[in-house]
């Protein structure tokens, strides 16, 4: 096993934050695919302005995205182009978890 620092520990830990959240689950994701701006992310996940304004901040206080002005238009990317290679990994793997164990009410697998 690789060295662990407490620098990994907590990139692991604001990732797991990040993932906590349905909606910065579903913002991640669709980075995957280019940049957007928010009001696009906003209406494909049918949120606010607002609601995607305040995700947006949260992963960009945690690392995961970035912002590039373009005019009046502000641009949303992944960070690391590796997160999004790293998330469909995550994608295929969490295939062979049981949906119905682990689901939003609680682990259910005990």
């Amino acid at each position: 096993m690789g060295t662990m620092t407490p620098t990994h520990v907590s990139a692991l830990s604001r990732l797991g934050h990040a993932l906590a959240d349905d909606t910065r689950t579903w913002i991640l994701l669709a980075l995957r695919a280019g940049p957007a701006r928010p009001s696009q992310l906003a209406q494909e996940l049918g949120v606010s302005k607002q609601v995607m304004s305040n995700q947006l901040a949260c992963l960009r206080g945690c690392g995961l995205v970035s912002s590039t002005a373009e005019g009046r238009n502000v641009w949303y990317t992944l960070a690391d182009p590796r997160l999004g290679q790293a998330l469909g990994d995550l994608l295929e793997l969490t295939v062979a978890i049981d949906p119905d164990c682990c689901s939003a009410q609680g682990c259910t697998c005990a």
